[in-house]
């Protein structure tokens, strides 16, 4: 088993929006996918207002995470915010997730960031699980708001 984390490659554009499909279906979400490939090659590798790696497994790529850098006041630093990080169901369990979440760790201190922060399904269980695995810590007092753009 041959596993390698890179970043994504602008021809790697329809790769991403597959996982980003993948990832709303697991999220039963699919229908507020709006984007498309072209929107993601121009937001990210043009306007790089968002950073990707893929995880290929013997040259078959089996998951991704797609992250931000934001910051933080009380910290005075950039923190990383995970976006989105998936795995196709066939290749979970094998570590994939870990490596990633892992790489993306090594990234937020390679970059000086005071925290990195994501948000998570209340009912995805198994995510829970496995971010509380990795120390992190529920942020219950907080409420997540958003204004869709068609309220602007």
């Amino acid at each position: 088993m041959n596993l390698e984390i890179r970043y994504a490659k602008p021809s790697e554009s329809k790769l991403i929006l597959e996982f980003i499909k993948g990832i709303a279906e697991y999220e039963k979400l699919s229908d507020q996918v709006t984007t498309n490939e072209e929107e993601l090659y121009i937001s990210i590798f043009v306007e790089k207002s968002a950073k990707v790696i893929i995880a290929f497994l013997d040259d078959i790529p089996v998951g991704f995470a797609l992250f931000f850098y934001n910051f933080s006041t009380f910290k005075g630093r950039k923190g990383l915010y995970l976006e989105d990080l998936f795995v196709y169901k066939e290749y979970r369990g094998k570590g994939i997730g870990n490596a990633l979440f892992n790489y993306l760790l090594s990234e937020a201190k390679k970059n000086n960031c005071g925290r990195m922060e994501w948000v998570c399904l209340n009912w995805n269980q198994p995510a829970i699980d496995f971010y509380l695995s990795k120390k992190a810590i529920p942020m219950d007092e907080w409420t997540t708001f958003r204004i869709d753009e068609k309220d602007f």
